[in-house]
């Protein structure tokens, strides 16, 4: 049987009469990394605030650990840590002062977790600067130490790479990765860089318009991506004409961008269709098997469903 740390069934928000969540059935396997990911304004942020009991849902029902958090709030929102816009820290105290005063708050203030934290997510020698001082991912990072500074088994982020330069997404995944693979936390995260979500989630979940399309594994994404063969040529009209003709015979499904036509179907056939367009007089200066990365795969997907 899987163990779900979060599952909902028909999970909805209306606000002002627009359902801004619609029926969403999630489902969040415990020490896996799950990618919600959609568009700004797909309903992701509304989502994870009813999962933190930020905003109470309109209708459906939630499931965290496997019980419902109205009756065991105080069992189950220990175990959760979470990053909900921008982290809020205060700008003239350093690292380590600000994760004291929300220790101290939480009431489980302990120097040894503190460090430990911050040098779990590489910010130990930077421990005694101050937070106004800190770049985007420095912040970011120190957010999630706050967040993970209780030893949570469930991490919830709402965008955490949002805005960071190359480096600092880098640095997040490497993190993130880390948390998940080391210390077995399940972590939550949700994005629209597709890129990002496509590197670091075991598990994704594809969200349009508050509706959650499909969850698919990686694997399962990666053999739903589409396969294509990339001719660049020379002369793209003479090879649209050869490819019209050969499609008398046969079913040749291909489109044609600039002096690029791209080839869906017959790509085992890739080697003959070179040799036609060099009989013909073509030059062909690259013949690429490529495949659709995930932005290409979500915006068809999307356009589908």
């Amino acid at each position: 049987m899987v163990d779900y740390v979060i599952k909902t069934n028909n999970l909805s928000k209306i606000y002002f009469k627009n359902k801004v969540v619609n029926s969403v059935n999630m489902h969040v396997e415990r020490g896996k990394i799950y990618g919600l990911l959609g568009k700004n304004g797909a309903g992701k942020t509304t989502t994870m605030c009813m999962l933190l009991n930020l905003t109470y849902p309109s209708e459906g029902e939630i499931f965290l650990f496997g019980k419902n958090p109205k009756k065991h709030s105080n069992e189950i929102y220990p175990k959760i840590g979470s990053i909900i816009e921008t982290p809020g820290f205060y700008e003239n105290l350093t690292a380590y002062e600000n994760l004291e005063i929300i220790a101290k708050l939480r009431g489980d203030y302990n120097p040894f977790n503190i460090s430990s934290v911050l040098e779990m997510v590489n910010l130990s020698q930077a421990k005694s600067k101050k937070f106004k001082d800190f770049s985007l991912g420095m912040k970011q990072r120190l957010g999630i130490a706050a967040a993970i500074m209780h030893s949570p088994e469930l991490l919830i982020l709402d965008e955490p790479i949002n805005g960071l330069d190359p480096f600092g997404i880098k640095e997040i995944r490497a993190l993130l990765k880390r948390l998940s693979h080391e210390f077995g936390i399940t972590i939550l995260i949700s994005s629209h860089i597709l890129s990002e979500i496509e590197n670091l989630a075991d598990v994704i979940g594809f969200m349009d318009n508050g509706v959650l399309i499909e969850e698919m594994s990686r694997d399962e994404l990666f053999n739903r991506l589409d396969k294509f063969v990339e001719f660049e040529v020379s002369d793209i009209d003479l090879a649209v004409n050869i490819f019209k003709e050969l499609e008398l015979r046969e079913n040749i499904d291909f489109t044609v961008n600039g002096n690029i036509i791209r080839l869906y179907s017959h790509l085992n056939m890739r080697d003959k269709f070179n040799a036609i367009f060099v009989k013909a007089g073509i030059d062909v200066k690259k013949v690429n098997l490529c495949e659709e990365n995930l932005e290409e795969f979500f915006t068809r997907f999307v356009s589908n469903n």
